[in-house]
Protein backbone atom coordinates (compact mmCIF):
# COMPACT_ATOMS: atom_id res chain seq x y z
CA UNK A 1 0.00 0.00 0.00
CA UNK A 2 1.66 3.32 0.81
CA UNK A 3 3.84 5.32 -1.50
CA UNK A 4 7.40 6.51 -1.89
CA UNK A 5 8.58 9.39 0.28
CA UNK A 6 7.54 12.77 -1.14
CA UNK A 7 5.15 11.19 -3.65
CA UNK A 8 1.46 12.16 -3.39
CA UNK A 9 -1.25 9.56 -3.72
CA UNK A 10 -3.36 9.96 -6.85
CA UNK A 11 -7.00 9.28 -5.98
CA UNK A 12 -7.85 9.11 -9.67
CA UNK A 13 -5.79 5.92 -9.83
CA UNK A 14 -7.38 4.39 -6.69
CA UNK A 15 -10.05 1.71 -6.99
CA UNK A 16 -12.09 3.34 -4.19
CA UNK A 17 -12.33 6.82 -5.74
CA UNK A 18 -15.51 7.95 -7.47
CA UNK A 19 -17.06 11.13 -8.83
CA UNK A 20 -20.36 12.03 -7.16
CA UNK A 21 -23.48 13.81 -8.42
CA UNK A 22 -23.18 16.35 -5.58
CA UNK A 23 -21.88 19.69 -6.89
CA UNK A 24 -20.72 20.69 -3.38
CA UNK A 25 -18.94 17.39 -2.69
CA UNK A 26 -17.88 16.09 -6.12
CA UNK A 27 -15.26 13.54 -5.03
CA UNK A 28 -15.78 10.45 -2.94
CA UNK A 29 -14.07 7.47 -1.37
CA UNK A 30 -15.99 4.19 -1.20
CA UNK A 31 -13.51 2.62 1.25
CA UNK A 32 -13.85 5.42 3.81
CA UNK A 33 -17.48 6.26 2.95
CA UNK A 34 -17.24 10.01 2.53
CA UNK A 35 -17.58 12.76 -0.08
CA UNK A 36 -15.52 15.95 -0.25
CA UNK A 37 -14.62 19.01 -2.32
CA UNK A 38 -10.96 18.01 -2.14
CA UNK A 39 -9.37 14.75 -3.18
CA UNK A 40 -10.03 12.18 -0.46
CA UNK A 41 -6.30 11.52 0.02
CA UNK A 42 -5.77 15.23 0.78
CA UNK A 43 -8.58 15.18 3.37
CA UNK A 44 -7.10 12.10 5.04
CA UNK A 45 -3.62 13.63 5.12
CA UNK A 46 -4.93 16.93 6.48
CA UNK A 47 -7.04 15.32 9.21
CA UNK A 48 -4.73 12.51 10.33
CA UNK A 49 -1.26 13.59 9.24
CA UNK A 50 -0.86 10.23 7.49
CA UNK A 51 -1.15 9.10 3.89
CA UNK A 52 -4.36 7.25 3.08
CA UNK A 53 -4.05 3.64 4.22
CA UNK A 54 -6.91 2.47 1.99
CA UNK A 55 -5.26 3.34 -1.35
CA UNK A 56 -5.38 0.48 -3.85
CA UNK A 57 -4.42 0.89 -7.51
CA UNK A 58 -7.25 0.39 -10.00
CA UNK A 59 -7.34 -2.76 -12.06
CA UNK A 60 -5.52 -1.77 -15.25
CA UNK A 61 -7.66 -4.10 -17.38
CA UNK A 62 -10.89 -2.23 -16.70
CA UNK A 63 -11.75 1.46 -16.54
CA UNK A 64 -14.90 0.74 -14.53
CA UNK A 65 -14.39 0.64 -10.76
CA UNK A 66 -16.22 -1.76 -8.49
Amino acid sequence: MGNRAGERLDCFKCRHFYVTWDEFFPRGCKALSFKSRELPSAVVLKSSGLDCQMYEPRDKKSKKST
